[in-house]
C-alpha cells in the first residue's frame, strides 16, 4: 500500500489549468464563434478557463492569436450603438414618461450608458433594456 502511494506521488506531475486562447485575430465589436478560440494547457491569472463563457460574446478590443482571453476583454453583444436614436423610458409609481433620445455610448443589455434627451438636450444615465430602449433614473 505504501509503495503504491509513493509510485502515484512520483508519477503525478503538476496539473495545469486550461485557458481560453484566441486562434485568430478577433477585431473589436466582433462576435466570437467556436472556431475562434481553443483551450490551451496553461494557467493565466484572470483569463477565461471555459470556452462556453466566451462563445457568443463580443470582443471589446482586438484579441490576438495565441494569447489568453482575459476577463473584461469580452462582453455581451451591443444592442445600442453610439449616436443611435433610442426610446428613453422613465417610470416611477403610476407615472411613465417616454421620450426620444440619442445614445452617447455603445453597450449591451444591462449596461449603463449616457443618453441625451433630444427635446431638452439634457444628458442622463440609463440602463439598456433587451428591446434596445434605455430605462433612465433620477
Amino acid at each position: 500500500m505504501r509503495l503504491l502511494a509513493i509510485l502515484i506521488a512520483l508519477t503525478a506531475g503538476p496539473v495545469l489549468a486550461e485557458t481560453v486562447i484566441a486562434t485568430r485575430t478577433i477585431r473589436p465589436q466582433e462576435i466570437i464563434m467556436p472556431g475562434d478560440v481553443r483551450l490551451d494547457q496553461a494557467e493565466v491569472s484572470g483569463a477565461f478557463q471555459n470556452v462556453e463563457e466566451v462563445i457568443g460574446q463580443e470582443a471589446r478590443f482586438a484579441l490576438y492569436p495565441g494569447r489568453a482571453i482575459m476577463r473584461g476583454a469580452v462582453g455581451e453583444p451591443a444592442v445600442v450603438d453610439r449616436n443611435q436614436v433610442v426610446e428613453l423610458i422613465y417610470s416611477q409609481g403610476g407615472l411613465r414618461i417616454i421620450a426620444e433620445g440619442r445614445s452617447l455610448g455603445r453597450g449591451g443589455v444591462g449596461e449603463r450608458i449616457r443618453v441625451m434627451n433630444t427635446g431638452s438636450r439634457t444628458v442622463l444615465f440609463g440602463e439598456i433594456a433587451p428591446n434596445g430602449s434605455v430605462i433612465v433614473s433620477k
